[in-house]
C-alpha cells in the first residue's frame, strides 16, 4: 500500500492557490479541467516531495474546484484519503470479511471507496493496470456516500 493524495474541495480555486503555493510553499504539479464533470483537480506537492511528486503523482494535495458554486457546511469541503494497493479485489474482500462495507464496490477493477468508523472516506486505487473486471465486485452496487 502506498499513500497517493488528500483531496479538499475549494470555493475560490485563485485564493487557495494563492494560499497552498505563494503563501504556504507548496508546487503546482498537474492539473485538470473536466468540462464534462465540471471541476477542476490541481495537485499540489511540497518542496522536499517535488521528484518523487511528479514521477509518481505522490504524496500530494489534491484541491478540487467544482465549478458550479457550493457551500461546503459540515466539513464537506474534505474529500478523502487516497491509498495505491497491490490488488484492489483482494484488499476490499479483506476489508469486506471485517466488516467494512465497500460503499463503492471497485466494478472496474480501479477504484473503490471505504468509510473509517469516524467517517473519513477512503479511496483505493489499483497499482498500475486495471484487474478484469469480477464477481461479486462487477454487480455489487453502489452503498451510502463515500
Amino acid at each position: 500500500m502506498r499513500y497517493l493524495h488528500t483531496m479538499v474541495r475549494v470555493k475560490d480555486l485563485d485564493a487557495s492557490l494563492d494560499f497552498y503555493c505563494n503563501i504556504f510553499g507548496l508546487t503546482e504539479i498537474r492539473r485538470m479541467d473536466s468540462e464534462k464533470g465540471r471541476f477542476t483537480l490541481v495537485f499540489l506537492a511540497a518542496r522536499d516531495d517535488l521528484d518523487r511528486a511528479r514521477a509518481e503523482m505522490a504524496p500530494c494535495l489534491e484541491l478540487t474546484y467544482n465549478w458550479d458554486a457550493e457551500d461546503y457546511a459540515g466539513g464537506r469541503n474534505f474529500g478523502h484519503l487516497a491509498y495505491e494497493v497491490d490488488d484492489i479485489y483482494a484488499i476490499c474482500q479483506r476489508l469486506m470479511d471485517a466488516g467494512v462495507t465497500i460503499n463503492r464496490p471497485p466494478r472496474d477493477g480501479h477504484m473503490a471507496f471505504v468509510r473509517s468508523p469516524d467517517g473519513i472516506s477512503i479511496e483505493l486505487l489499483q497499482a498500475g493496470e486495471r484487474l478484469a473486471p469480477a464477481e461479486p465486485w462487477a454487480s455489487m452496487p453502489n452503498v451510502g456516500a463515500w
